[in-house]
């Protein structure tokens, strides 16, 4: 073998470096820019054009259809910071396709995000319509799921409500006691310090007071939250004092104690992002997260509702999810499926046994939907509920109504799929794009 080496193709790194390259050349037909950049422009963008509407000062903006089709493009394989969309438009054949040579710099993008958040959302119905023509949304079976979504927030960077009125007393003494420090040094000083105002705040003053001010701040926001939730618990109480006094009953056991609309003393809120909550993740720890929201329908995998949540659990999100996907269907022009007679047919709706209530299932009955709602929790590789025969009775409770409703052969094929409808969705997203964590 000595002397012997294998003949490999000629490689010369500076070959190309005078040669033009199309995009257009380089990349497949079907690659997904070229799909985006023949469907954007054809999509309804007034919402994102009345905004240039209102200003025709200053010189002209970069191309509404081009900077939507870029950060859908973006998103859609997983680049969402906008110095990295920077980037990519500098080296990445597939941008370069959709900007050409005059590129947005990173602040642009960023900014052109920020002015049409709202006109956002106008874009994912204009998408649904596109959807619904080419027969991709059959509503045949659409399937509710949520996932955590990492805050851009540190653990380390939170307060509990008891340890803020210690840090409070705290910072309010060091502040006196570093006041009467600097009168102190005034006093000495201004004979040699006479060209000066002598009064200027000294560092750790100014360290002191702003901790102090942000740290007010945070306890003002739990004291805000902690009232609105008195309140409403308040008025939950009087409604149910009225119902019993309209039915002539009378309280059952001892009256519950005052509503205290002072926060907890382990109520957190965090410095850095206010609005995220502290949450249970997959890996048995806690973070700082959302809590995303999504209804996808089973034909193609079509998300027709995406909300974001800051409840850490989902007890309360059926019913407003799948209000969201009806009002976003009827936006978009979807029709509902209709029986022979013209009436419209009820939606079938699966989710697992994290959204199941009793309120959960008679709201969702009450807008048009057909609920399947897990009832508990089945483990892992355990055998699947046996058909039920025996209907329940008319007395018979939300939960066995459910758990017989399952328990048909049209239950458990339409709750089976939604591992293969909604649940995919969350990892294309996770997984594949590396959308983790919002920005």
């Amino acid at each position: 073998m000595d002397g012997y080496r294998k003949t490999y193709r000629a490689w010369d790194a500076e070959q190309n470096c005078h040669d033009p390259i199309s995009p257009r050349d380089a990349l497949p037909e079907s690659d997904l820019v070229f799909f985006l950049i023949d469907l954007i422009g054809q999509l309804d963008l007034t919402p994102f054009h009345q905004y240039y509407a209102r200003e025709l000062r200053g010189q002209p903006p970069f191309d509404v259809t081009m900077m939507v089709t870029l950060l859908v493009y973006a998103y859609s394989v997983g680049v969402c910071s906008s110095r990295k969309i920077n980037a990519a438009c500098e080296r990445n054949l597939a941008f370069r396709a959709i900007v050409g040579d005059d590129r947005p710099d990173f602040r642009t993008i960023s900014d052109f995000r920020k002015i049409h958040r709202m006109a956002m959302k106008s874009l994912f119905v204009e998408v649904l319509r596109v959807a619904g023509k080419l027969g991709m949304v059959k509503l045949g079976n659409l399937s509710t799921d949520g996932t955590k979504m990492r805050a851009n927030a540190s653990r380390h960077k939170a307060m509990s409500y008891g340890y803020m009125n210690k840090e409070i007393t705290r910072l309010e003494a060091e502040v006196e006691q570093l006041l009467k420090d600097a009168e102190r040094l005034d006093t000495e000083q201004d004979a040699a310090l006479g060209s000066r105002r002598g009064d200027e705040l000294p560092d750790e003053l100014k360290r002191r007071e702003e901790r102090l001010a942000k740290i007010r701040e945070a306890k003002a926001r739990l004291e805000a939250e902690a009232r609105a939730e008195a309140e409403a618990e308040q008025r939950r109480r009087d409604q149910a004092q009225a119902q019993r006094e309209a039915d002539g009953r009378k309280r059952r056991g001892k009256e519950p104690a005052a509503v205290d609309p002072t926060p907890d003393d382990k109520a957190q809120t965090n410095f850095t992002d206010p609005e995220a909550k502290i949450m249970k993740q997959s890996n048995k720890g806690f973070d700082y997260s959302y809590n995303a929201q999504a209804v996808v329908d089973s034909a193609d995998q079509i998300i027709v509702a995406a909300e974001v949540t800051q409840a850490a659990n989902d007890k309360q999100q059926a019913v407003p999810m799948a209000q969201a996907a009806l009002d976003n269907l009827e936006a978009a022009g979807i029709p509902r499926p209709m029986a022979a007679d013209g009436t419209p047919l009820c939606i079938p709706n699966t989710a697992d046994t994290g959204y199941f209530s009793a309120a959960a299932v008679q709201g969702l009955e009450n807008i048009g939907m057909e609920p399947y709602l897990a009832v508990e929790r089945q483990k892992h590789h355990e055998a699947s509920v046996a058909s039920e025969t025996t209907a329940p009775s008319a007395e018979a409770s939300a939960k066995e109504k459910m758990r017989h409703k399952l328990g048909s052969e049209v239950g458990k094929a339409l709750y089976a799929a939604r591992k293969h409808i909604v649940e995919p969705v969350f990892g294309q997203t996770k997984s594949a794009r590396g959308i983790r964590r919002f920005l």
